[in-house]
């Protein structure tokens, strides 16, 4: 008998994901950590990860931790886990920013219209994968 044993994925690229609501872009440390879906949380202190584990929905990222404005063009992309926003109903969302530029501007410009393209491609799984 063979077993399968999953790895999980670090969310967030290692980031706390519950500083981000405190309004910053830390680094976890994996002796804290919390697993949740796919995924695997690092979080820099006792305390965020215990809030993590109290409430997973309100902290964990909006659409996978993918950027949340090629979301809504209906594309996966990575992102910079430094550039991120809450949003006017308290979520996370990440943006990419690199060569290509930045999204977080883009989505500002109209959020609403953005989340709730985003929200539709995310409900219905309809993606085009980007590196």
């Amino acid at each position: 008998m063979t077993s399968q044993i999953k790895q999980l994925q670090v969310a967030v690229s290692g980031y706390d994901a519950v500083a981000y609501f405190d309004g910053q872009a830390i680094a976890g440390d994996p002796a804290f950590s919390s697993s949740q879906n796919d995924g695997v949380y690092h979080f820099s202190s006792e305390a965020n990860k215990q809030k993590f584990d109290a409430a997973p929905e309100r902290y964990s990222p909006l659409y996978g931790g993918y950027c949340a404005t090629a979301a809504s063009e209906g594309k996966l992309f990575g992102v910079d886990p430094t550039n991120f926003k809450i949003t006017g109903d308290n979520r996370l969302a990440l943006f990419y920013r690199g060569a290509g530029g930045d999204t977080l501007p883009q989505w500002n410009e109209n959020e609403a219209e953005r989340r709730a393209a985003a929200d539709k491609h995310w409900r219905e799984s309809s993606f085009e994968a980007h590196a």
